[in-house]
């Protein structure tokens, strides 16, 4: 598990190519901020995770699939990141942020994530996706 990178991973490269090429500008990491998100739009209020998907525990995705061996090691470990995404999310909505989750899977179909990023950057009314 050592080896396994917690920062620009290929599927957050992804996502920040396709917001660089729509024309948004945006930080990455900010540790002043719950979860120190993968990428922060200050002007906007808006933040975005990329979660893999077995790491955080994306609901009917085939990626998502818990070990058979040594169980209850990996339903605590993965159990716990699910729980702080979710305190998280929470911490960030109070603070007056909108967040979005881009999972893993959903990386490879960029005409379908950038339509995403889009409407979720247009939104006014505060709500987060």
């Amino acid at each position: 598990m050592s080896r396994i990178k917690g920062q620009n991973t290929r599927p957050e490269k992804a996502v920040r190519t396709v917001l660089h090429k729509m024309g948004y500008r945006f930080r990455l990491h900010r540790s002043d901020l719950p979860g120190k998100p993968d990428i922060v739009l200050p002007k906007h209020r808006k933040v975005i995770f990329v979660h893999g998907c077995f790491w955080h525990g994306h609901k009917r995705c085939i990626r998502a699939t818990r070990p058979t061996s040594n169980v209850d090691f990996w339903d605590r470990k993965l159990s716990r990141n699910i729980e702080r995404d979710r305190q998280t999310l929470r911490q960030l909505r109070s603070d007056g942020w909108n967040a979005l989750i881009v999972w893993q899977c959903q990386i490879g179909k960029n005409d379908q994530l950038a339509y995403r990023l889009q409407r979720f950057l247009d939104r006014k009314d505060g709500k987060s996706e």
